[in-house]
């Protein structure tokens, strides 16, 4: 059982676990959607500038609500914050960028390590948020 200061680094490792574990087990089950997620925002930029809007909202938010560095999960749960952040203001501002280097990793041979990779991390995360104890804030 892990402890952290904040209970709402629990919260949050809970929702992103849960959210890596179905988008891990998506790649798992079809592994073609990446490769068309990112063939059709390299073919809209219309939807690629809304999901650098969303990706940077969602950054944003956590950053604004959850930017602790007490401990080890507390301290991930914020760099995700962070990551998601300039992931989004690198769509808005040049999206080719950041959609050559997802080309360049997620090549079809590298695609069941990636999404088996984000399913443990995601059972790791809603484990430590399910199970943790907070000492309070």
């Amino acid at each position: 059982m892990i402890a952290t200061e904040h209970g709402l680094t629990l919260c949050m490792a809970t929702a992103l676990g849960a959210y890596m574990l179905a988008a891990g087990a998506g790649g798992i089950i079809d592994r073609s959607r990446w490769g068309a997620v990112l063939q059709e925002l390299r073919a809209s930029q219309g939807l690629a500038f809304v999901a650098g809007v969303v990706t940077f909202t969602l950054g944003a938010v956590l950053i604004l609500v959850h930017n602790h560095w007490t401990d080890p999960l507390a301290g991930f749960i914020s760099l995700v914050g962070w990551v998601a952040a300039l992931e989004g203001l690198t769509l808005l501002a040049y999206p080719k960028l950041l959609l050559d280097l997802s080309d360049r990793l997620m090549k079809p041979q590298f695609i069941n390590a990636f999404m088996s990779f984000a399913i443990l991390l995601g059972a790791l995360l809603l484990l430590l948020g399910l199970t943790g104890k907070s000492g309070g804030g």
